[in-house]
């Protein structure tokens, strides 16, 4: 199952590579034809716009996979194992509770959005915002596994330093389990 799950992980780490890379070639064309040629491609200005709103979204899971959102670091690293235990049930149930309002918000104005085409492409707006369902899922999923293994006693040391904003104590305490 662990290798499965980090297939996912590697296999949104290159859809975001790709997004990053057609977004950066899209831009960089059309500035290079607006100054030499006086004219650009107007379906990737709007790609490129949709683009940074998926890189965006989707690297919004990846992030909070690797702990890497911003977080009260240096107050949760004043704690020891059972403050920091507290403090990341708290901060998982609050992140839960926002999450769900992003996807709730966003599959009851899916309906909308999918009736409403782009200037452009005429592509449905529902694929553009759509992307806070998988957003709102994925951060949920996340969230409820932490909590999970956090009420269960499985969580390790190396989590509660990177929740902590430890991550090289956390790659040491790994290295070490290893």
């Amino acid at each position: 199952m662990q290798k499965l799950i980090a297939l996912f992980y590697r296999g949104l780490d290159i859809l975001l590579a790709l997004l990053l890379a057609g977004m950066a070639l899209m831009v960089f064309l059309n500035v290079i034809l607006r100054y030499a040629f006086d004219s650009g491609i107007a379906v990737s200005e709007e790609m490129s716009r949709f683009f940074f709103v998926w890189l965006t979204f989707i690297g919004a899971v990846v992030a909070h996979h690797h702990h890497m959102h911003m977080g009260m670091e240096t107050v949760v690293a004043a704690f020891g194992r059972r403050g920091r235990m507290v403090l990341m049930g708290l901060s998982e149930i609050v992140i839960i509770g926002c999450s769900a309002v992003l996807f709730i918000g966003t599959w009851k104005q899916l309906p909308i959005n999918m009736t409403m085409g782009a200037p452009v492409t005429m592509m449905p707006m529902g694929f553009v915002y759509g992307t806070g369902l998988f957003t709102g899922a994925g951060i949920i999923l996340i969230s409820l596994e932490r909590l999970f293994r956090l009420l269960t006693g499985r969580m390790s040391d190396a989590e509660f330093a990177r929740f902590a904003g430890q991550h090289h104590d956390a790659d040491d305490i790994e290295g070490r389990a290893s």
